[in-house]
């Protein structure tokens, strides 16, 4: 455990770490509760955090003082890349692949192709956690631009690939 801020003999301390510039207390000290802030936060700052009450000539009872809560900060996906795996010929298999380098938690995926021809797709052609579409047995009517979205809690972002068989 590293120590963040505190409140000591009516003095507010904030150490010496990567939050010192984004972290304070929400409220003055006395007039309301001891919640803090941190500003401009990073997927780092996801971890528990625990805030110790310690009151003078109070007797310390074993974690009946500490409060504990756990923050994960969510990361929208990085813009996917889109990769076609095979030969886009007429009566071939290919598979259309989608991955994003970031995203807490690991994004979804989403491949439709775009209009005139929409089209949705659903397993076992698609896999939304590896981010795969097989098209198989490939036609001249299955050309067009395959949309590919990254999704999470936080965000979504698309790429897409022109298929030309």
């Amino acid at each position: 455990p590293m120590q963040i801020l505190s409140f000591i003999g009516g003095v507010v301390k904030v150490e010496e770490t990567d939050l010192m510039s984004r972290v304070g207390f929400l409220y003055p000290i006395l007039s309301h509760n001891i919640s803090l802030f941190i500003n401009a936060t990073r997927e780092q700052d996801s971890g528990q955090y625990m805030c110790t009450v310690n009151v003078v000539d109070d007797t310390i009872r074993k974690h009946k003082n500490v409060g504990l809560i756990n923050l994960t900060v969510l990361v929208p996906p990085a813009t996917p890349t889109c990769q076609l795996h095979g030969n886009a010929v007429v009566g071939a298999n290919v598979t259309l692949s989608c991955s994003s380098k970031k995203g807490k938690p690991s994004p979804m995926y989403q491949w439709q192709r775009e209009p005139p021809t929409l089209q949705v797709f659903f397993p076992p052609a698609q896999d939304r956690a590896r981010g795969t579409l097989k098209l198989t047995n490939l036609s001249l009517e299955m050309s067009g631009v395959y949309v590919c979205r990254a999704e999470n809690q936080a965000g979504s972002k698309n790429c897409s690939i022109v298929l030309e068989v």
